[in-house]
């Protein structure tokens, strides 16, 4: 007989079978992390001592001893509490936050950075499902509901955390569940394992056909020369290498040009005015993304008039980790503007827009953006200086054209294949996110899986 619900309480919990309970995770587990970083620096930092575990250690739900950082035993030994021993649930509370993992073939003595807290059941509770619950959206939800309203950076505080209220069954079932979602979320993540290779291969050979044809067009018969650049090898012999800055628009008075420069902030965004893209509307590859955009006024649209955009602009992210992300202004878009993170390239009609578009995805251009840009002592950042004396390929305006029609067609055959394995790696992930959910809150019960 299948056992009755009741009500958990928790608003992001629901129903949950009758013979289970709910407690704040501070009278279940002891909580520990490193305090400050007690002196601690980077400094210290060395090729062997005891295994030092910060938040981009972890790894499939475990730790990647292989790139640990090490200190000195000293260290280990100052701090009994963060003493790492196998099988310790530990769970990343700054950076990416939430991220989880359960110890595994410690190849010795383990300390943790101050961004990793360590969770340690008392007798009774299960680590191996306190693990899953923390996967789920019983956590994400309490987490997303604790943070609302929080525009700064996100942390996961010990304080906070204590007060995380779960639900569980006895410790027999707790570990009936673990073992189930251990068994059944691996073969899950083995199809999204393959399903993010399909992927990543077919966004790799999208990437070699713009780069092979921007760089030695369509006619593979056609005479050969060096190109000077490196990166480019040999390119038709008809074909010119050139610097931005001496194509563009000549009659534009700002060809290149980025935004506001710290004019307008986030309180002037509004709901409906002239579109203001930022660096996240931008995309690898599908063109701008205005589910996120935001609008400024008439007035602040023309306190930056320099930076409106036009059809056919070419738009590059100039800051940030997602820098070289590239779109171009479709003919539909209203007027708009931009942000001083998104640099603008106008050309003349003797250029084919589209083609330079392809040619700045190509890792010829986006090459030269990186190696710009890991120039910066700060963020990464490529400057309108940077943007101009990029060296791109460029072909008679006709040759363009072919090739721009040629890469339409082929990258959306690409494009196509991707949305689908995009859309079936959604479901995956969904499913076991689901799956996840109900197993860890009663919804669904192992015995009845069996």
């Amino acid at each position: 007989m299948m056992e009755a619900m009741k009500d958990s309480g928790i608003r992001w919990i629901g129903a949950i079978p009758e013979s289970w309970n709910t407690k704040r995770i501070k009278y279940v587990a002891n909580l520990k992390g490193r305090i400050g970083w007690q002196g601690l620096t980077s400094e210290e930092y060395q090729d062997e001592g005891a295994f030092l575990i910060t938040g981009v250690d972890f790894l499939d739900g475990g730790i990647d001893w292989e790139n640990c950082v090490h200190v000195p035993m000293k260290r280990w030994e100052e701090a009994k509490d963060i003493q790492i021993e196998e099988g310790d649930l530990l769970i990343t509370k700054d950076g990416t936050v939430g991220k989880v993992a359960i110890v595994k073939n410690m190849p010795g003595e383990a300390s943790l950075n101050s961004g990793v807290l360590r969770i340690m059941p008392i007798e009774g509770y299960s680590r191996r499902f306190l693990y899953w619950v923390i996967q789920s959206e019983e956590f994400w939800n309490w987490f997303n509901y604790k943070n609302a309203g929080n525009s700064t950076i996100i942390h996961l505080y010990q304080g906070d955390f204590a007060e995380f209220l779960y639900a569980f069954p006895d410790c027999d079932e707790q570990e009936a569940i673990a073992d189930y979602l251990d068994k059944h979320c691996a073969k899950l993540d083995s199809i999204i394992s393959d399903l993010e290779q399909q992927i990543e291969t077919l966004q790799k050979y999208k990437k070699s056909l713009i780069t092979e044809t921007v760089t030695k067009g369509l006619d593979k018969s056609v005479p050969m020369k060096d190109s000077g650049m490196g990166s480019a090898g040999k390119i038709p012999s008809g074909w010119e290498v050139s610097r931005i800055k001496y194509l563009v628009d000549p009659n534009h008075p700002y060809p290149i040009g980025d935004g506001d420069h710290g004019m307008i902030k986030s309180d002037d965004y509004l709901m409906e005015g002239i579109p203001y893209i930022r660096v996240l509307n931008l995309t690898w590859g599908d063109g701008l993304n205005m589910d996120n955009v935001v609008f400024i006024s008439e007035e602040m649209n023309d306190m930056i008039k320099n930076s409106e955009l036009k059809p056919r602009d070419i738009l590059l992210a100039k800051t940030g980790a997602t820098i070289g992300k590239t779109a171009i202004v479709p003919d539909d878009l209203p007027r708009s503007n931009t942000t001083s993170h998104v640099g603008k390239i106008t050309l003349p009609s003797n250029h084919c827009p589209e083609y330079f578009y392809y040619m700045l995805t190509s890792a010829v251009v986006q090459d030269q953006i990186q190696d710009l840009s890991a120039m910066q002592s700060t963020r990464p950042e490529l400057g309108i200086d940077g943007m101009k004396n990029l060296k791109v390929i460029v072909p008679p305006l006709e040759e363009q054209n072919r090739i721009a029609l040629y890469l339409d067609t082929e990258t959306s055959k690409i494009d196509a294949v991707l949305n689908i394995k995009k859309s079936q790696l959604d479901k995956v992930y969904d499913f076991k996110q689901s799956l996840v959910f109900e197993y860890v809150t009663g919804k669904k019960r192992v015995k009845e899986a069996m």
